[in-house]
């Protein structure tokens, strides 16, 4: 008999944790990261993984934020379509955009 991993079991024999992390890759998000340091600072981001993409931000994986690390999830924007996240993404990083997210977030 085959073993069966984590993955392969239906979702009623995973754990809780498991079920709700395989729920939450099937989205893909616009993120805003605040600085600890130096609040002020802010930045937008797209991923699937927002645990990863924090803990790589954080650990001066990304040249853009390395500098004001550490920083924390300030707010996250969740899309079933990878299209839609990213045009969300590009309008919160234009003029109107920044805007927009300063006077509601």
């Amino acid at each position: 008999m085959k073993a069966v991993t984590q993955s392969e079991m239906p979702y009623y024999f995973r754990s809780k944790t498991t079920t709700w992390q395989a729920i939450m890759n099937t989205y893909y998000y616009v993120y805003i990261l605040q600085s600890e340091n130096n609040p002020e600072k802010h930045y937008t981001g797209f991923t699937n993984n927002l645990e990863e993409r924090l803990k790589k931000h954080n650990e001066g994986g990304c040249p853009h934020t390395s500098k004001n690390k550490p920083w924390i999830l300030n707010n996250f924007f969740a899309f079933r379509s990878q299209e839609k996240a990213i045009a969300f993404e590009k309008y919160l990083k234009s003029g109107s955009g920044r805007e927009f997210s300063r006077r509601h977030f």
